[in-house]
């Protein structure tokens, strides 16, 4: 019999926290206790989550990250697992219950399920809901077959708490804690799995402004990781190193794919509206299948998912952007002493801290 305890960072969180409690009262295998970090909030974060009978940690300034927000109250976790939770994320009824049996293998150390998106409100947020729709129900399962899955997502990942102490607690030494946790721990030796029956909805960025902020942590925090971990990924679990060379090699070829219908219609003469059809039917060829089958998987209609094929290009320009720019930054720029990289951590949604402040959660 496992017993959990749930660590939920939060800096300014009052509106979507309630939501979050609620969802984790209302699992089928209650937790055993909920550690509410209220990290520095200058709202009523605190006395939402008291009114929710959890327990409620104050540190004594704004701790800067969410791995450290994770850290402060790691100290208070005596169950053997751990399960970090975003504070604008809502899990299943079943989540626990469904992700404690993948600890029953002792070599398991990090495990999470299938995140989807909350909202579906704006281009961005529809944008996001494929890449999860097409990543979760395509990369990650093939990733989970050959036992390398790329990251256990940090907004709902459970953790076997002596392995998380004897690893020194949540990493702070990039800005992504949840790839470095779950690359390290496989290059130890310890497995990380993806529960797909497990269901995580995640608040994204509903605007231009907070998902560009976003998708550079998460550019930066991949690259961050790439220069960390990539050599003793090579020698002691190869899978994981192909899958991160793949994913390097589509940000460098990606700009070349784009501009393949222009490219076509300037040198064979190929009229651009016939070179753009045939580059359209490519990409819905590779896209379409994954979806439908994530469109069965989840019970959602279809047309709906389909519907939001267009958006997933702004989002992607958006990614591609970022994800040059933290090549640049992080793989050139940092070894060359040029930059320091990604330092601060930024949330990926509006809240009523100053834009440039570093927080926890979200």
């Amino acid at each position: 019999m496992h017993t959990i305890t749930v660590i939920v960072p939060a800096h300014n969180e009052e509106e979507g926290l309630p939501a979050t409690l609620d969802s984790l009262a209302r699992q089928t295998v209650r937790p055993d206790r909920v550690l509410v970090v209220d990290d520095a909030s200058t709202d009523r974060t605190g006395e939402v989550a008291s009114s929710h009978g959890v327990t409620v940690l104050r540190p004594p300034h704004n701790l800067g990250s969410k791995a450290k927000a994770q850290n402060y109250a790691l100290p208070q976790c005596t169950t053997d697992l751990v399960l970090a939770v975003d504070a604008d994320t809502v899990l299943a009824p079943d989540y626990i219950e469904t992700v404690l049996p993948a600890f029953d293998d002792p070599e398991v150390s990090v495990a999470a399920g299938t995140v989807r998106t909350r909202h579906t409100r704006t281009i961005w947020e529809r944008g996001r809901s494929t890449e999860y729709l097409f990543g979760f129900h395509w990369h990650r399962p093939i990733q989970a077959r050959a036992n390398s899955p790329m990251v256990c997502s940090g907004c709902c990942s459970v953790f076997r708490r002596d392995d998380l102490m004897a690893f020194g607690g949540f990493p702070e030494r990039t800005i992504v804690e949840d790839m470095d946790y779950t690359w390290s721990q496989q290059i130890a030796g310890r497995r990380a799995v993806y529960v797909s029956d497990a269901v995580a909805l995640a608040a994204d960025p509903e605007d231009l402004t907070y998902l560009r902020k976003q998708v550079w942590r998460w550019m930066a925090g991949f690259c961050q990781n790439v220069r960390l971990h990539l050599g003793r990924l090579v020698v002691r679990k190869p899978l994981l190193a192909v899958w991160v060379l793949l994913a390097l090699l589509e940000i460098l070829t990606a700009p070349l794919w784009w501009a393949t219908p222009f490219v076509l219609a300037a040198t064979i003469h190929e009229p651009l509206a016939l070179a753009f059809a045939w580059w359209a039917g490519a990409e819905l060829l590779l896209t379409i299948p994954p979806l439908l089958y994530a469109a069965h998987r989840r019970k959602l209609p279809v047309l709906g998912v389909l519907g939001d094929i267009p958006c997933v290009y702004a989002t992607k320009a958006v990614n591609l952007v970022y994800a040059w720019k933290a090549l640049i930054v992080e793989l050139l720029l940092v070894p060359l002493r040029l930059s320091r990289g990604l330092t601060v951590y930024e949330k990926g949604r509006a809240d009523t801290a100053p834009a440039r402040a570093m927080l926890a959660g979200g």
